[in-house]
């Protein structure tokens, strides 16, 4: 400083005259004065007090254009002391940082550039920070891992991935040395911000950097050679609920072949989770057997709540609501206690495979448990007992939830007016939507969708397209499922001409112009020659014969052999053999069950196969080839409909259970039993879930060969896959059956229908009373005719030609009673 005496002395006076002046609006001129009039200040302080102030000034004044580069000496407390005002504005620091840099004799430090990295990511001036990087770069300095880490938090926060990627890269080129501890923050931070391919890259970098370090470096690095199980857990959610499956698995078999990382209860839920909905049961379970072991050995590691509820989850997904329910009763008993979301997942899974009794067990008990039941746990419940035909009951159901305060959504009311609809109560339905149309509430795209496919079903086009013009005018979207119902209404009645009126009611988006052009596409292909191989292989390929129906499922059994040829134990001697101390035996056996068997693909859905999916553009040709073939089978054009299948199964379209379930069902219904068995294999060959319907399909084949003994056959192991019956199948069962002469099995089944919850519907009592009639039970059919008018159930044409025939033989057995009594009289 002794070469500065004339600067020193001028910026003295300066500086004193701006504390005595502007006191109350410079709060650096508070400080200095204080430290200027102490005695106890040193003058070697006192310049670098004076100096620092004389610099905020001109600096908050005129920025950088009034300052001598000569006079003033640069060092770095300096510059911390000017980069740390926080009476100066972020633009002026950043003026001040560049322009110092622009000094011959001065060099920023890494300590200066943290500062100033830290001052623009508080302000927000984040494009300011790749030019500081690259001078940054150029003076060779690096700063600290924490600096980068600040950094990236700033930018992932602003949503700029790509500059925090280049982040990434600077620090590879410093040299900066890879903390993955340091990253798990940025990995978190951009799963949940759905920046899953930079969280994966990122992810795939530490690993890559983990496996390259040597066995000193791992020692000397414990603990940081791998990402922390938060960041793993937290990109295990974001690919579970991106359903990206194939980077899922790949993370989770690179965790679990590191020997540094470990899954832990939460990242084991995760996983079981996952796998379970997406079809590999044997993985989930494998995963709970190991928890299991591990909690015996190690501390509190070990299934939680979360880990019974996923598994519960994964079971009704599967269809096993048996196994379910097993393994809710283990749960009460592990220590744990069930929660809201245990019953809801209880409560759904039995209210879709129509178990009404044990849905109604559990909800009783989930009220006793003191938890008050949601709107989603009272939809599950309505829909559950519109399909078990139990319409009394849901409208009381209903009153209910609304005594108890639950607020109801459009979803309920969607569920009211399509139970009312399915349950020939349409007009109920049908008032219900007119009643809410005018209120202005609780009607969405849903709601009316439902009603334009009542009208179509009933034949009322028009009617129907002025809906959709509403919906238009209310500003609903028109969706596929609309469209689609449309489309199937105008060529069953051969309206072609309404398609101009339905895209004259639908003025915004494309759907209709793809529909129609999808439609025109698919009509000159259809023109075109079948595209048979040259060998002429049927387009299924028959595997075994129709009467091996039972050996031939594509799904292995609980009762077969094992790989290795040793014949499995059946349930009761496994179930033996599982440890009975341990707090959940059931599920124990569950997992060495499907460890044992292999099995990794989904046995059963309780989702039923829709025409239309709605999953996006991505299922737009699947939703209208099934659409198409509704329209081909409904007009009995089989031929077309497998053309149109053969086609676009060519070129790459995935057909679905809906497809399938389609063409078994013309094939039954035109006697061609082979074929439809030829379809089941494929189903299981392309691992297509099989449904309620499609075993539906192989019931009613059955029952018109009159193979009523593989009918129960198959219902057996259907039984045992996690398997439900519904009404449908029931009267399908109870059908075949009685036409095959077993009146006794069909009355067993039927006394176990209205037991299970289900409420027998028209087609019931018909079939029970055709079946009685001709197999000469006339008591009987009249007291299945007077158990269904007490049910309240609604007599159709079907019943009428039932009943004429009833009296055509009661009057016969009349007329032969008599006839004898005449001869014994004559004889007498």
């Amino acid at each position: 400083m002794s070469g500065c005496t004339a600067p020193i002395k001028k910026l003295r006076h300066a500086c004193f005259g701006l504390t005595v002046k502007c006191s109350n609006l410079y709060p650096t001129s508070r400080c200095f004065r204080s430290c200027l009039f102490s005695s106890s200040s040193s003058p070697s302080k006192l310049e670098d007090i004076l100096l620092v102030a004389f610099l905020t000034k001109n600096l908050s004044e005129s920025g950088t254009r009034n300052l001598e580069p000569d006079s003033i000496p640069l060092s770095e407390p300096l510059v911390l002391q000017i980069l740390r005002q926080s009476s100066l504005e972020p633009s002026r620091k950043i003026d001040f940082f560049k322009w110092c840099s622009l000094r011959h004799n001065y060099k920023h430090s890494a300590c200066t550039y943290s500062n100033m990295f830290r001052t623009l990511c508080r302000a927000g001036n984040l494009e300011e920070i790749p030019n500081l990087l690259n001078l940054m770069k150029d003076d060779g300095v690096v700063v600290s891992s924490d600096t980068f880490k600040f950094l990236l938090d700033a930018f992932i926060r602003s949503g700029k991935f790509d500059f925090a990627l280049e982040i990434f890269d600077h620090m590879e080129e410093l040299g900066t040395n890879l903390n993955p501890h340091m990253y798990d923050s940025v990995i978190v931070a951009l799963a949940r911000k759905n920046q899953i391919g930079l969280a994966l890259s990122i992810f795939f970098k530490l690993l890559e950097a983990s496996n390259g370090m040597n066995k000193e470096d791992s020692v000397r690095n414990v603990g940081l050679s791998m990402p922390g199980s938060i960041a793993c857990n937290a990109l295990l959610v974001a690919l579970r609920k991106a359903d990206m499956r194939a980077e899922f698995r790949k993370v989770f078999d690179k965790l679990r072949a590191t020997d540094e990382f470990e899954l832990d209860t939460w990242g084991c839920n995760i996983c079981i989770h996952a796998f379970g909905c997406w079809g590999d049961l044997a993985t989930a379970l494998m995963l709970f057997k190991e928890m299991k072991e591990k909690s015996l050995g190690s501390g509190p590691f070990g299934p939680d709540l979360c880990t019974y509820n996923s598994l519960i989850h994964v079971l009704c997904l599967f269809g096993k609501v048996n196994d379910a329910l097993i393994v809710y009763e283990e749960l009460k008993v592990s220590g744990h206690e069930p929660d809201a979301f245990t019953y809801r997942i209880l409560i759904q899974g039995c209210s879709k495979s129509c178990r009404m009794n044990d849905t109604m067990k559990i909800f009783s008990e989930m009220q006793y448990s003191g938890f008050l039941p949601d709107t989603i746990v009272y939809n599950s419940l309505l829909d559950g007992m519109f399909k078990a035909r139990k319409v009394l009951e849901a409208c009381q159901l209903f009153e209910k939830m609304v005594q108890d305060g639950v607020r109801a959504s459009s979803w309920t009311y969607n569920i009211l007016i399509d139970g009312l609809c399915k349950n020939g109560r349409a007009e109920a339905g049908y008032r219900l939507f007119c009643d809410l149309k005018k209120k202005g509430k609780f009607v969405d795209a849903v709601t009316y969708s439902i009603i334009v496919l009542l009208l179509c079903r009933e034949g009322q086009l028009e009617e129907a397209l002025v809906l959709v013009e509403e919906m238009e005018e209310r500003g609903f979207v028109v969706d596929l499922v609309t469209v689609s119902s449309l489309l199937i209404g105008f060529h069953k009645q051969g309206r072609y001409d309404c398609t101009e009126k339905l895209m004259k009611h639908i003025r915004d988006g494309n759907l209709v112009p793809n529909v129609l052009n999808w439609q025109a596409d698919m009509e000159a292909s259809l023109k075109n020659p079948q595209r048979r191989r040259k060998d002429y292989t049927p387009m299924f390929p028959s595997n075994g014969k129709l009467s091996e129906i039972t050996s031939l499922l594509r799904y292995p059994d609980l009762e077969k052999c094992s790989s290795d040829g040793s014949a499995i134990e059946d349930e009761n001697s496994s179930l033996n053999d599982t440890d009975q101390w341990s707090s959940s035996p059931y599920m124990d056996h569950l997992a060495n069950q499907v460890q044992s068997n292999n099995l990794s693909s989904q046995l059963f859905s309780l989702s039923r196969g829709q025409r239309v999916q709605e999953k996006g553009i991505d299922s737009f040709d699947i939703d209208m080839v099934n659409t198409f073939l509704s329209i081909f089978l409904a007009k009995g054009k089989l031929s077309l409909a497998c053309k149109l299948f053969e086609i676009f199964s060519d070129i790459g379209v995935n057909p679905v259970s809906y497809t399938y379930n389609s063409i078994m069902s013309s094939f039954v219904k035109k006697g061609y039993f082979n074929e439809a068995w030829d379809v089941l294999n494929e189903m299981g060959e392309k691992f297509c879930p099989a449904d309620i319907a499609t075993y539906n399909m192989i019931i009613q084949g059955l029952g018109k060969m009159g193979r009523a003994d593989l009918a129960i056959s198959v219902l057996d192991k259907l039984m045992k896959q996690g398997g439900y019956l519904d009404t449908v199948m029931y009267n399908t069962l109870i059908n075949t059956l009685g036409k095959a002469g077993k009146i006794d099995e069909a009355k067993v089944l039927f006394e176990q229908m209205k037991s299970s919850g289900i409420n027998p519907d028209v087609v019931t009592y018909n079939i029970l009373i055709e079946i009685h009639s001709k197999a000469g039970h006339l008591k009987d059919a009249y007291k299945f005719l007077r158990m269904m008018l007490d049910a309240g159930c609604l007599p159709n044409h079907v019943t009428d030609t039932t009943l004429d025939f009833l009296a055509k033989e009661i009057e016969k057995q009349r007329y032969q009673k008599a006839s004898i009594l005449g001869k014994k009289d004559n004889s007498t």
